[in-house]
């Protein structure tokens, strides 16, 4: 019988496109490392207010390097991410409250889907992020109306909460349990440190294992 899995916890939120980033990266190392991931939902405004942080959209430099990283890192990542015209309108007034009660209620209903869920929102298809998950519509149907509960609600910032003790200053955070002691880690460029820590072997953002099926 060998070790028993780390778990791995992955705190996101489908505004953050770097949360997308590491979000793709443990999930594609999930079956190759021995570890029990484990995504966490959370609301990024909720952990900027908090911590006294700002988005980087906010600072005309972070924004403009931001646009330019990501086009960068969909090639070497091989995600399929672009950053959206209207990033500050989607930031400022549309929000992500809706996106994450409503993968907050579907983690709770349905963990098998989250990941999936999780996956088409960030490539903002939003209007058959439920359908492409694989749920029936009386599912999402369920789900949509359990958004506004106190259940849905108190989870999410439950959750949010947790990854404010971990020391988030933003998203994403992942927090490795190894041998007694928790590890922080923030952004999604940490992979290769996550692997030392975990005593597992990295091999690139995009395993051979992944590669051959992309």
């Amino acid at each position: 019988m060998g070790p028993l899995p780390r778990t791995v916890e992955l705190f996101y939120d489908v505004l953050s496109p770097y949360s997308w980033l590491g979000f793709e990266i443990l999930c594609r190392y999930q079956n190759i490392w021995n570890i029990n991931l484990q995504l966490r939902p959370s609301l990024i405004t909720g952990i900027m207010k908090d911590s006294g942080n700002k988005p980087p959209g906010l600072l005309p430099r972070k924004g403009q390097y931001m646009a330019n990283d990501l086009k960068l890192l969909r090639h070497h990542l091989q995600i399929p991410i672009h950053f959206p015209k209207d990033f500050l309108s989607v930031m400022l007034e549309k929000g992500s409250l809706s996106a994450m009660r409503f993968l907050t209620a579907l983690n709770l209903e349905h963990p098998e889907m989250l990941e999936k869920a999780s996956r088409e929102l960030w490539m903002r298809v939003w209007s058959r992020a439920a359908e492409k998950a694989g749920m029936s519509a009386e599912q999402a149907q369920g789900l949509l109306e359990k958004m506004s509960t106190p259940k849905v609600k108190n989870q999410l910032k439950e959750t949010t909460e947790a990854a404010c003790r971990y020391g988030a200053f933003g998203l994403p955070i992942t927090v490795a349990h190894v041998d007694g002691q928790t590890h922080m880690l923030f952004g999604s460029d940490r992979m290769e440190l996550l692997a030392h820590l975990l005593g597992e072997k990295w091999m690139g953002p995009v395993p051979p294992a992944v590669n051959a099926r992309l």
